[in-house]
C-alpha cells in the first residue's frame, strides 16, 4: 500500500508547496502527489486550479500570467499565517527537492503540455519512481506515446470492465478509481488485467478504511499521517 500525500499534507500545510510536501516526508509518506499547470511563457508550475485566486493572493488563470508573475505570488497566508510567503514552485524545482527520494505522482491539469512534462523527465535515473496522471485520456495516450517507458496513470470517475480494457490495451500502468463506491470485485479484476489500482477522493477516514479493505496498492490523501496509523494498528506497516 503506496501512502501518497495529497498536494502534499495538505490538510496541515498550504497544498502543492514546499511546507506540505516537506511535513508529508516527515510524517512518513511514500509518494508525493501534485498538479501541473503552464503559465503563459511556457513554465511548469505546481497549481491545481486554472486560477490563482484560491491559494494564492493574486487572481486571474495562471496561462495568463507570466513565471515572474507567478513567481511573486504569496502561496501559503491563505491557508495560515505561519505560511505566509510560500511560493509557488516549479515542476523543475519540485523534481530536483524530491526526486530519488520517494514516489512522485504528477497530475496534468492542462491540456497540450506533455511534451514539456516528458521533456521535464527526460534522463531522469529516477523516473521509475514517477507516475504521470490525468482525467484526461487524451493526455494520458499522449504522455505514453511520448515516452513509452513512462508509467501513466488514468484518472477516471468510474470503474468498469470497459475502463479496465481500455486502459490495458492502452498499455498504462495504473487506474486511478475515486475511492468511494470502489469495491474489492473491481479492484481485483484490474490486478488480475495488470494494471495497478490507486485510489483518489479520499476526504474522509472511513473511505480510507474502505479503499483499504478494496484491495487498492495505494491511494492519495490529504493526511497521510493517519493513513500511516490505520496501516501500522492493522499490521500492514
Amino acid at each position: 500500500m503506496q501512502v501518497i500525500a495529497h498536494r502534499g499534507a495538505s490538510s496541515y500545510a498550504p497544498e502543492n508547496t514546499v511546507p506540505a510536501f516537506d511535513l508529508a516526508i516527515q510524517m512518513g509518506a511514500d509518494g508525493l502527489e501534485t498538479d501541473i499547470r503552464a503559465t503563459s511563457d511556457g513554465v511548469l508550475v505546481l497549481l491545481h486550479d486554472a486560477e490563482v485566486g484560491r491559494t494564492t493572493d493574486g487572481q486571474g488563470p495562471v496561462a495568463d500570467l507570466s513565471w515572474e508573475q507567478v513567481s511573486q505570488l504569496d502561496a501559503g497566508s491563505w491557508f495560515a499565517p505561519r505560511f505566509a510567503g510560500a511560493r509557488i514552485m516549479t515542476l523543475d524545482e519540485f523534481l530536483e527537492r524530491y526526486g530519488g527520494r520517494l514516489s512522485l505522482a504528477l497530475e496534468v491539469k492542462a491540456p497540450d503540455i506533455e511534451p514539456l512534462v516528458v521533456q521535464a523527465l527526460r534522463g531522469r535515473a529516477w523516473l521509475h519512481q514517477v507516475t504521470v496522471t490525468s482525467f484526461s485520456w487524451q493526455t494520458c495516450w499522449e504522455a505514453h506515446r511520448l515516452m513509452p517507458e513512462l508509467r501513466v496513470g488514468w484518472l477516471m470517475r468510474d470503474l468498469d470492465a470497459d475502463a479496465i480494457q481500455r486502459a490495458e490495451e492502452a498499455g498504462l500502468a495504473q487506474i486511478c478509481p475515486p475511492a468511494e463506491g470502489l469495491t474489492s470485485q473491481w479492484v481485483a479484476q484490474a490486478h488480475a488485467r495488470g494494471l495497478e489500482v490507486r485510489a483518489w477522493g479520499v476526504r474522509d477516514e472511513a473511505l480510507m478504511r474502505g479503499a483499504v479493505e478494496a484491495g487498492v496498492k495505494g491511494m492519495t490523501v490529504n493526511f497521510p499521517d493517519k493513513l500511516l496509523a490505520h496501516l501500522r494498528a492493522r499490521g500492514l506497516r
